[in-house]
């Protein structure tokens, strides 16, 4: 069977010095992470991540740009993820609406807060992701194309 890397979407969402967050518990033990997760099958990549930011903390998604694109392999083993990550805003929580049973929490936690070790990062993209929203320009939305 062929390998392939499995495609992520992932949102960077900053209000004033707080980054919206979420607090998860993929293995058994909890983590923090961007709202994040995997593309599915007839998905766009703006479609997978305005769908992860709602299922995950409760907002509608804007996304306002592209802040990269990540390749990280998880140590000693063959899985390799590609994480396409977005900056952009949130509205409030939208009332009645459920998040997935892997989620925990929601947080607006600021930077210190979220590198400082109280909770342990899901991967290394977490921190370069907000990283690089603090420090690289975003591309358009304009540079992103879904063919048919």
């Amino acid at each position: 069977m062929p390998w392939s890397p499995s495609v992520t979407v992932a949102a960077v969402i900053r209000r004033q010095d707080r980054y919206l967050m979420v607090e998860e518990c993929p293995d058994g033990t909890a983590v923090i992470n961007q709202p994040a997760g995997h593309l599915e099958f007839g998905e766009t990549l703006l479609e997978a991540v305005c769908r992860e930011v709602l299922e995950e903390t409760g907002c509608a998604f804007t996304p306002s740009g592209l802040l990269g694109v990540y390749q990280w392999t998880l140590p000693d083993t063959e899985r390799t993820y590609l994480r396409f990550c977005f900056c952009g805003a949130v509205g409030d929580p939208i009332p009645g609406c459920s998040l997935d049973p892997e989620i925990i929490a929601t947080h607006w936690l600021t930077l210190a807060e979220i590198g400082d070790g109280g909770l342990p990062t899901r991967s290394p993209l977490v921190l370069r992701c907000i990283q690089d929203a603090l420090t690289l320009p975003a591309l358009g939305l304009e540079t992103l194309h879904a063919l048919a």
